[in-house]
């Protein structure tokens, strides 16, 4: 029997309550023609993939793992090519290998990616000079090009970007099946770019440390270490365009239960998570593992309406909340948000993004985020957790496996005189791959300073 609070539901029923960030297009029957075809191909994931990443998520929720989230904070079409696909995973590999050295524990990867082709916006439209045009939304959606006829919102797109997204996760299974992954040849991995040598021989003493491990253990025991042959990745994306989402939701008898496929882990934003709004109503059906971002104007009823109508029944795994309250406001806003979810008696997984409350705009005009201030918060949200006696089971990371200069400091001290050198998002800035490998390394740094003090501090038997 599926669960009474979801009796009602069905892939549609968002449709009556008020949509926000949604695009207006110009020929209705055009879309829905798009829609329906896109709800009678096949599926880009799962419903046993969905499952199995549900109960690693459990995991990390009992403290027995940790998330690793990150991607392209919105991919375009153009990127849906072998090189940037490898090149993405590969940073991605390297910092769960960081992570698995210095935490100690599985890491599951989920990547921001293979579905990531639609962003919100602030404002619906974009001036320059005497023109207003439809803000850019997304390769889903819309062309970045100022022109009316890119700025139009094309349904064509909506099958490009199952397309792209399909190839993606199809090319990525490929490689970690075909064992690009495989823990014991990390330097399948290596992307010939860590320029900074403290943190590329750092890196490489990672390697050697779990090489010899490997062996040391394979030695002992006559038999291959089988879970370091082979890794799990999941994808994730925003589920914001849901005509799209809808399309590709489906009811499966023998689960008897309804799936997202078009990703393993949607998440629900800070500007679409209102809780009489149709993207609440939506998630609240599907059984996916679900996220939901967490920011500073979100008061305690609210989040606890959300975890309420989200995870109804409690299940492990089944909610993620992903906070991104920013350095300068993380002190003061995550203990209110622990202690009101801790209020609601419901277990959730705690991520931090670290990435968006951080954001700003340098004196010409460029977007960027500041490396000290993504790693102070950081280091915050894991003393706050902490200290409360709550786990922070993860990172939610904007990345990217190319050498670009969108987010100043790091290893090589970018500079806002730097950043217009390799400066590509179309959206929002992105760590580029030093300074995410960097960070994974500091996370792992403090991690094992807690680990040394904690052993410090408890007192001999």
């Amino acid at each position: 029997m599926r669960a009474p609070e979801t009796m009602s539901w069905h892939s549609a029923s968002w449709q009556r309550k008020a949509a926000q960030q949604q695009p207006v297009y110009g020929d209705p029957k055009a879309l829905e023609r798009i829609v329906a075809q896109i709800s009678r191909l096949p599926p880009i994931v799962v419903s046993w993939e969905v499952e199995a990443l549900r109960t690693r998520l459990a995991a990390a929720q009992r403290g027995e793992a940790f998330l690793l989230q990150g991607g392209d904070c919105a991919e375009a079409f153009a990127d849906c090519e072998s090189d940037t696909i490898a090149k993405k995973l590969k940073i991605l590999l390297q910092m769960s290998l960081v992570l698995l050295h210095g935490l100690k524990r599985p890491i599951i990867r989920v990547g921001r990616m293979a579905g990531q082709y639609a962003k919100p916006r602030s404002i619906d439209t974009e001036t320059r000079g005497d023109l207003t045009l439809p803000s850019y939304r997304g390769d889903l959606v819309n062309r970045p090009q100022f022109t009316a006829e890119a700025r139009a919102a094309d349904p064509e797109l909506l099958l490009r970007g199952y397309e792209r997204a399909a190839l993606t996760l199809n090319f990525v299974r490929a490689l970690v099946e075909g064992g690009f992954a495989d823990l014991h040849h990390p330097e399948y991995w290596d992307l010939g770019f860590v320029h900074h040598a403290p943190l590329k021989d750092a890196y490489e003493r990672i390697v050697r440390s779990i090489g010899d491990a490997l062996d040391f253990f394979e030695g002992i025991s006559g038999n291959p270490v089988h879970e370091a042959t082979l890794v799990d990745f999941y994808a994730s994306h925003e589920g914001l365009h849901l005509l799209y989402e809808q399309a590709q939701t489906r009811f499966i008898p023998r689960q008897n239960r309804w799936y997202n496929l078009s990703t393993h882990m949607p998440w629900i934003g800070m500007r679409t998570a209102a809780l009489d709004g149709a993207h609440v109503e939506y998630f609240r059906g599907i059984s996916n593992p679900i996220g939901v971002k967490v920011g500073s104007a979100m008061d305690a009823a609210w989040l606890q309406g959300l975890v309420a109508t989200l995870n109804p029944q409690n299940q492990p795994g089944r909610l993620t909340l992903i906070h991104r309250f920013g350095a300068k406001d993380v002190a003061a806003a995550l203990p209110k948000a622990i202690d009101a979810v801790r209020q609601t008696g419901q277990t959730v997984l705690w991520v931090c993004d670290p990435m968006h409350g951080n954001t700003e705009t340098t004196t010409g005009g460029i977007k960027t985020r500041r490396f000290e201030n993504i790693l102070k918060e950081l280091e915050l949200a894991f003393r706050i957790h902490a200290d409360l006696g709550s786990y922070l089971g993860g990172v939610h990371i904007e990345l990217t496996g190319e050498d670009v200069t969108e987010c100043t400091g790091g290893a090589r001290g970018l500079t806002d005189s730097d950043l217009q050198r390799a400066y590509r998002s179309s959206v929002d800035p992105r760590l580029n791959h030093e300074q995410a490998l960097e960070l994974a390394m500091l996370i792992a740094e403090h991690s094992h300073g807690r680990r040394t003090d904690r052993r410090a501090a408890t007192p001999a038997t």
